[in-house]
């Protein structure tokens, strides 16, 4: 189960860095909420501002993942430098992110995603 979350996680990440929005969508759950910097918001919010380039992601460097699982919910801490463009401007900033997915049937679906800014 492990190894199918970060497969999981490392396509929504990619597609992410590509600002792949088809690429996103097809690992979360059409409920999926977003909780970061500047907004929270759910999928078709989320997708639209990599759409019409309101992110515009310039570098990904994951430092480790770590998965726990409960039952059907698993969770995904991903150790991450993300850099993107905001409004033109480049930032860059260290977080954790809690990726939750949820089983279903077979399948998992991201439910959740979260950033939380490290400072260390």
């Amino acid at each position: 189960m492990k190894d199918t979350i970060i497969d999981l996680s490392m396509k929504f990440w990619n597609a992410l860095k590509e600002a792949d929005t088809a690429g996103m969508r097809s690992v979360c759950d059409p409920g999926c909420y977003f909780v970061h910097i500047g907004m929270n918001c759910g999928l078709d919010h989320e997708m639209e501002a990599f759409d019409k380039k309101l992110f515009q992601p310039t570098d990904i460097t994951i430092h480790s993942q770590e998965v726990k699982e409960w039952g059907d919910v698993a969770i995904c801490l991903t150790d991450v430098d993300y850099g993107l463009l905001l409004g033109g401007k480049e930032t860059t900033h260290h977080f954790m992110t809690t990726e939750v997915y949820q089983r279903r049937g077979n399948d998992w679906k991201m439910i959740q995603f979260t950033f939380t800014a490290l400072v260390h």
